[in-house]
């Protein structure tokens, strides 16, 4: 338990600690730490649950006055462990009770440990509260785990290299879920293999889909699939080895995050699952929306909960597209104020190698608090594509479909598609190869033109706000592309 959740515990409680919140979704695991830690402190853990009341005194179930009346009756040294708390502990007759009974806590050596996922106490017991969080199980916790759910197996023969792989599979679960996919994948691929961490990694996913504010992405492109950004490639591919013990020892800090702002269509959210592929960290996306609309949970409670696997599954890319859009009522919403604070706090305060990707359109929608230096290492600025930069977005999408751009004016065609984003191009060799088709042709450069010529970039309806987005970015951000010929020329010609 050493610079554990354990070893937390521990020193509240030695340090006179009387109300405790561990927060964590396994209660088993979290019961049996407090076992431990009762055994570390010399205090009998004592269970009351709202359904069953203490243990040896059931007429004290359905009434959470009634169980703290019973557990003051108790005079030698305690872990008093709450379930179901969080529904009852606001009465007021409850919290009266707790506050009179503090002073004679400490006398006994007594401490009350509230279990549950998500734990908010009262006002008047706020400041009396340390809080612990029980993390989701680490690599080597499920190694023990694993070696000991294995050994029951006499026909259990693995390699070492393959016993890794699927402990680093199951990252992200909690210590019953990882055993029951441990079991599950075992009997499926017939023993402890690639194949086994394979299956996995593909019932992790299904098990996180409870998480509905997290998915789980599959690697697609690395930076080599996105024409242009070049600053922001070579800024990428300089921190790649940023999160090793080597970076570490050299004195190097853990890069935070990155923050890609621009124009739409214009790559950033391909350039932010790329990352994954370019550093070979799994790719989580954080759905800001899915964590305000979700029914079931609090919004602090799904971020909390979000935020937890990330450092489970750490290392990780953790992707938030349109960032504004989740956090833009932060100002005027209490609900989104208090997950826009509890975000930045744990921003500022992991440990975990977990890389934020966040992506924005609309720089007035975000929160001053966002922006501010240090929050992410760098802010980009993506525009629109410049002219070396739709030659390289052209060429890709045509090798994509099959084709050789050597056989197209790829010069005259980007010269003519000045302004269009690089969403915009790929839909234009799309509709290109439709024309060809239904002609029963091969494709030709007339079509890429035609379709170029026929398209209406997103820059005529929104020119204005495009402009001030860059007029906002030349001071404030980084631009991805290294050529800034372009927004002058438009500057010219506005």
């Amino acid at each position: 338990m050493k610079n554990g959740p354990g070893n937390e515990l521990e020193q509240l409680i030695s340090a006179g600690w009387r109300l405790i919140a561990l927060e964590t979704f396994e209660e088993d695991r979290g019961l049996r730490l407090l076992d431990r830690v009762g055994e570390a402190t010399q205090r009998e853990p004592i269970v009351w649950s709202l359904a069953s009341g203490r243990s040896g005194a059931e007429d004290t179930a359905g009434s959470l006055e009634a169980g703290l009346r019973s557990l003051a009756q108790h005079e030698k040294p305690a872990l008093f462990v709450l379930l179901d708390v969080q529904p009852l502990i606001d009465h007021p007759v409850c919290v009266r009770l707790i506050r009179d009974w503090l002073p004679t806590l400490t006398r006994r050596r007594q401490t009350i440990v509230m279990l549950g996922p998500l734990l908010e106490p009262p006002k008047e017991l706020e400041r009396e509260t340390g809080r612990v969080a029980l993390p989701l199980p680490k690599q080597s916790e499920l190694d023990g785990l694993f070696r000991r759910v294995l050994a029951d197996d006499p026909e259990a023969v693995f390699t070492e290299d393959d016993f890794e792989a699927c402990t680093r599979a199951a990252l992200g679960l909690t210590a019953g879920e990882a055993v029951r996919v441990l079991r599950r994948s075992r009997a499926a691929s017939s023993g402890l293999s690639p194949e086994t961490a394979h299956a996995i990694a593909g019932a992790k996913r299904e098990a996180l889909r409870r998480t509905p504010a997290l998915q789980f992405y599959e690697p697609g492109e690395g930076l080599d699939g996105i024409g242009g950004l070049d600053d922001l490639k070579a800024w990428l591919r300089e921190r790649r080895r940023a999160f090793s013990t080597e970076a570490r020892q050299f004195g190097l800090p853990q890069p935070r995050g990155l923050l890609l702002l621009g124009v739409q269509g214009c790559g950033k959210s391909l350039a932010a699952k790329s990352v994954s592929v370019e550093w070979q960290f799994p790719l989580l996306r954080l759905d800001l929306a899915a964590v305000f609309s979700n029914a079931q949970h609090s919004p602090e409670e799904t971020i909390r909960q979000a935020t937890a696997i990330a450092e489970s599954i750490a290392p990780a890319v953790l992707w938030i597209d349109e960032i504004e859009k989740g956090f833009s009522a932060s100002q005027s919403d209490p609900s989104a104020n208090r997950v826009l604070g509890s975000f930045l706090t744990w921003m500022a305060e992991k440990t975990a190698s977990v890389f934020v990707v966040a992506t924005a359109n609309d720089v007035s929608h975000l929160p001053p608090e966002l922006l501010r230096r240090g929050r992410f290492d760098e802010l980009f600025f993506v525009d629109l594509p410049n002219l070396d930069e739709r030659m390289s977005i052209i060429s890709i999408h045509l090798e994509r479909y099959g084709r050789d751009p050597q056989q197209f004016l790829i010069e005259s065609l980007a010269e003519e598609s000045e302004r269009l984003s690089g969403a915009e191009l790929e839909q234009a060799v799309q509709a290109g190869l439709y024309t060809a088709f239904s002609e029963q042709r091969e494709l030709e450069p007339k079509d890429l033109l035609n379709a170029i010529h026929e398209t209406v970039p997103l820059y005529e309806t929104y020119e204005d706000r495009i402009k001030e987005l860059r007029d906002w970015a030349r001071q404030r951000a980084r631009p991805a592309a290294s050529d800034l010929k372009m927004v002058d020329l438009f500057r010219t010609r506005a």
